[in-house]
């Protein structure tokens, strides 16, 4: 089993510049190659393979045009011709749409890192080429600082290790193979309704708050709407005809955007992560959720923030793979089974249920509970219903 770990980077000013370079090199590689492509097929000729691409960018090197590559990882270059090969596989076999030129503004900048040649220690990662100088000294720029000491796992292989930046921050992430766990889990399984009032309800009693209606994230959100006033405001003082012009106030102002962004986003998932893992470390034998219709509900104008802000495929998402590190069946229900609508005590189903009705009331019975309480206790009960 491979566990994929991410670090934050701290590089000086120097290394920073030599990161921004090799995502850039790692750009222009990926759209040469699919220039190649391009070209090649609207000649009728065949599929080109990355070893013959790599063959001829072998031989551009050589050249006054493409010899500053020379100053640079030959693996960043390689990958780069693989992942565009790669991409333009996917669309002949119907697995994704056409490669797109990746946009110096608009694409995330990132490169690859040669597993050969990545060192990484407890507070500091070798990446290669960093410096071109052989001194002692210039080669201590080839180490850049982790933000975090003693996360990755030392002396061990590693597989895809990649640099990437987000508007803010380098980050390392490294693939380390690890056992798997042996335990198998024995306590009962548990059933988890998601929702807007309440981030998830479970079939056991535990109930998870919704973190967007916390104090911290409506201070957060204020702030972000002053500063997106004052961003536009900026950009208004700054039109110059029918363009607007980008100061160095207005990038700073965009740069406090974005770094506000990034904390409620990362409040969100920092929550998210601790409520996944304490669902998971209980041990239960499977986990049931709902399979939503995300989409249409975000159709919704009156909660279509809501849901947004709830982050629903990012819980399934680390819900999923938790469950597989721990040996705990991960069983997603059908869109349809009336798991809000079914009586939990006689399974009378109640098709006239509106969204309003928070307090199911079952006119067979008499049962009076929760909603959401009985949608994950009959979620808990569908691995039963299918068989």
């Amino acid at each position: 089993m491979i566990k994929t770990y991410k670090v934050m980077l701290c590089p000086n000013n120097k290394q920073r510049t030599k990161l921004f370079q090799n995502a850039s090199v790692a750009r222009f590689i990926y759209n040469w190659t699919l220039a190649k492509h391009e070209e090649n097929y609207k000649r009728g000729g065949e599929f080109l393979s990355d070893s013959q691409l790599r063959r001829t960018l072998t031989q551009l090197k050589t050249t006054e045009e493409f010899g500053w590559l020379n100053d640079y990882s030959n693996n960043i270059a390689k990958q780069a011709i693989k992942d565009a090969c790669g991409a333009y596989r996917n669309f002949f076999s119907g697995l994704s749409a056409f490669p797109k030129f990746k946009s110096k503004k608009k694409s995330r900048p990132s490169f690859y890192v040669d597993t050969a040649k990545i060192k990484i220690t407890e507070t500091h990662v070798k990446l290669e080429k960093l410096s071109n100088g052989r001194r002692a000294r210039q080669q201590k720029l080839n180490w850049v600082r982790l933000a975090e000491h003693g996360r990755i796992p030392v002396g061990t292989s590693y597989c895809n290790p990649r640099v990437t930046f987000d508007g803010l921050h380098w980050w390392l992430s490294v693939g380390v193979e690890c056992s798997q766990q042996q335990e198998m889990p024995t306590n009962d399984g548990v059933g988890i309704d998601v929702g807007i009032k309440n981030l998830a309800i479970c079939s056991d009693g535990n109930v998870y708050a919704n973190v967007n209606k916390t104090i911290k994230i409506r201070q957060l959100r204020k702030r972000r709407q002053r500063q997106q006033r004052r961003l536009s405001r900026k950009y208004q003082n700054n039109k110059k005809g029918g363009r607007y012009c980008k100061t160095r106030n207005i990038q700073r102002a965009e740069r406090r955007l974005l770094t506000l962004n990034r904390k409620i986003t990362n409040i969100r998932h920092n929550y998210m992560h601790q409520t996944t893992s304490e669902i998971v470390s209980r041990k239960p034998m499977f986990v049931v959720l709902e399979d939503l219709n995300v989409a249409g509900m975000m159709k919704n104008i009156h909660l279509a923030r809501a849901v947004q802000e709830q982050c629903f495929f990012e819980f399934y998402r680390q819900m999923e793979y938790k469950c597989r590190w721990s040996n705990v069946e991960f069983i997603v229900a059908d869109r349809y089974y009336p798991s809000s609508k079914m009586c939990c005590r006689c399974g009378c189903v109640k098709q006239d249920l509106r969204l309003s009705e928070r307090t199911y009331v079952c006119h067979a019975c008499g049962n009076v509970v929760d909603r959401d309480y009985q949608a994950s206790v009959n979620l808990k009960r569908y691995k039963e219903f299918t068989v």
